[in-house]
């Protein structure tokens, strides 16, 4: 079984940081793509950022030269490394492992 747990959401004012971590247990960690999305209020939930086993990474273009993803194998652990943060940045993110697992969210809210 494969479990993932969010941490390191909160609130923030407009152009802060956070960092969110993501550990995941289970199967083996490092052979995995991993990603964080996100989901506002009413809306569906997007893709924010994926970073594969073979570390390349792919960012939707309203986060690109802001966010950062990162892994730590030995840790199991994902990041998203949040920075100059905006209102519209104001969600429940998700980590995402590949195949399709999901942990439950941690809630970012940017204040303006």
């Amino acid at each position: 079984q494969v479990l993932l747990v969010e941490s390191g959401g909160g609130l923030v004012q407009a152009g802060g940081s956070l960092r969110l971590s993501c550990i995941a247990s289970g199967r083996i960690f490092s052979i995995n793509d991993m990603g964080w999305y996100r989901q506002a209020p009413g809306k569906q939930r997007d893709l924010v950022a994926t970073l594969t086993s073979g570390g390349n990474t792919d960012y939707v273009d309203s986060v690109k030269g802001r966010f950062t993803i990162s892994r730590d194998n030995a840790k199991n652990t994902v990041y998203l490394q949040m920075n100059s943060l905006e209102p519209e940045d104001t969600a429940v993110y998700y980590c995402w492992r590949s195949p399709n697992y999901w942990g439950r969210g941690t809630q970012v809210t940017v204040s303006s």
